[in-house]
C-alpha cells in the first residue's frame, strides 16, 4: 500500500465514504503524499508524456497562434500571458521562443504561471529562468487585463464526482471500505440538479460524470477575456458530452487500478467541452468550434514546419520527428483524441487554427 493509503482508510472509518472528487483530491495534491508534490510526472522517466514534451513543434505553433490573435485584436499594450498547470515548463518556453520575432509582443506581455505545486513550480523557473514569471495558485488570481492563455492538458486532470443514473434520480459512485481495503459503492438514489437536462438523454444504469472546479475556472477566465480583450487555448483529451466511465490512473506510463496506489499515479478523466462551451458563452464570451488536435495543427502548418526542422537532419533523429509529427496529429494516436477550444470575445473572430 502507498503512504496516503492509510490515511485514506482511517479517514473513511472515521467519517464514512468519500466522493471520486474528494479522493482524486488528496491523491493528487495532498501537502506530503500528492501525486503533484512529490514527483516529477512527465517525460519518459515519469509515468506519461504530453504533447509539448513530444516536440517542440506544439508549444511553437499555439504560441504563434495566439500571438496572431493578439495582433487582430490591436496589439493591446500590456496584456497578461499565462498557462495553467505548466508542467515542466517546456510548452510555455517553446511558446516564448516561437513569439521573438512578432513585433512588441515580448515587450507587451505579462507572463503568469497557474501552478499549485511547489516542485513544479521550481522545474518551471529553470525551464523559463530568461523571463520574469509571476507564480500564482489559482486562475483567479490573474490580473484583470486582456489575457492570452493556453492550458493544456489542465481541466482533464481536475477532480470529478461520478454518478449512475436511477429512474429520476441519481447515486453517487463513492469510495469505502472493502474487505479492509479501499473499493468503490454506491449512495443512496437523489435528485441533481446539476444533472437535471441529463435525463433527456441517459437511461437507468448510466454513468456520467461532473467536475465540480472545471466551471468556476473556465468562468473566471472567460469573465476576463469578455471584459478586457485576449483569447486562451485549451486542448485536452475528451468529447461534447460526459458519458461513461472515464476514469483513468497511469503509472510508469502503463494503466493501473485507480485506488491501487494512491498518490502514486496519475488520475484524469475525460473533459466535457459542452460544459466548457456553455460556462464561456454564460459569460459572454465567444468560443470557437471544439476540433482534434490534429486538424488545429494542420492548419497552422505542422508539417511545413516539421519539413524545416528535417532539413539536415538524418538517422534516428529524423526518425524520431517523423515519428512525433505523426503522434500528435494522426487521428490513431493524439489527433483525433485530443481536442482544441478557443476562446474569445464576443464578435471576435477565433484564434487561427479555429473555426467559429
Amino acid at each position: 500500500m502507498s503512504p496516503l493509503t492509510d490515511q485514506l482508510l482511517a479517514r473513511i472509518s472515521s467519517d464514512g465514504p468519500i466522493s471520486l472528487a474528494d479522493f482524486m483530491a488528496e491523491c493528487l495534491l495532498h501537502p506530503e503524499h500528492g501525486y503533484y508534490t512529490t514527483r516529477s510526472p512527465f517525460g519518459t522517466q515519469g509515468d506519461f508524456t504530453t504533447a509539448p514534451e513530444i516536440s517542440q513543434m506544439f508549444g511553437e505553433l499555439l504560441g504563434l497562434s495566439l500571438a496572431q490573435s493578439w495582433l487582430n485584436q490591436g496589439a493591446p499594450d500590456t496584456f497578461t500571458l499565462a498557462e495553467l498547470g505548466p508542467g515542466r515548463g517546456t510548452l510555455m518556453a517553446d511558446l516564448l521562443r516561437a513569439t521573438r520575432g512578432v513585433p512588441g509582443f515580448h515587450t507587451a506581455l505579462q507572463l503568469y504561471l497557474v501552478e499549485a505545486s511547489p516542485n513544479l513550480q521550481e522545474q518551471q523557473a529553470k525551464a523559463l529562468a530568461r523571463y520574469d514569471a509571476t507564480w500564482v495558485d489559482t486562475a483567479d488570481a490573474l490580473p484583470q487585463q486582456p489575457l492570452f492563455l493556453v492550458a493544456n492538458e489542465f481541466f482533464d486532470a481536475l477532480p470529478i464526482r461520478q454518478f449512475v443514473r436511477d429512474g429520476d434520480g441519481w447515486r453517487e459512485k463513492r469510495i469505502g471500505l472493502v474487505d479492509g481495503g479501499l473499493g468503490f459503492g454506491l449512495g443512496p438514489a437523489a435528485p441533481q440538479p446539476a444533472l437535471e437536462h441529463r435525463l433527456r438523454d441517459t437511461t437507468d444504469g448510466d454513468l456520467v460524470e461532473l467536475s465540480p472546479g472545471a466551471a468556476p475556472i473556465l468562468s473566471s477566465l472567460a469573465q476576463r477575456i469578455a471584459s478586457h480583450g485576449g483569447a486562451a487555448l485549451i486542448v485536452d483529451y475528451g468529447d461534447w458530452r460526459s458519458l461513461g466511465d472515464t476514469l483513468q490512473a497511469l503509472k510508469s506510463h502503463t494503466p493501473v487500478e485507480p485506488l491501487e496506489t494512491p498518490g502514486e499515479a496519475d488520475l484524469t478523466a475525460h473533459v466535457d467541452f459542452e460544459v466548457l462551451c456553455s460556462v464561456a458563452a454564460g459569460a459572454g464570451c465567444a468560443h470557437s468550434k471544439v476540433t482534434p488536435q490534429g486538424v488545429f495543427l494542420e492548419r497552422l502548418g505542422i508539417t511545413d514546419r516539421a519539413r524545416n526542422l528535417a532539413a539536415g537532419l538524418e538517422g534516428e533523429a529524423l526518425e524520431s520527428l517523423i515519428a512525433a509529427h505523426r503522434r500528435l496529429t494522426h487521428p490513431s494516436e493524439m489527433g483525433n483524441l485530443f481536442k482544441v477550444l478557443g476562446l474569445t470575445p464576443a464578435d471576435i473572430a477565433p484564434p487561427p487554427g479555429l473555426n467559429a
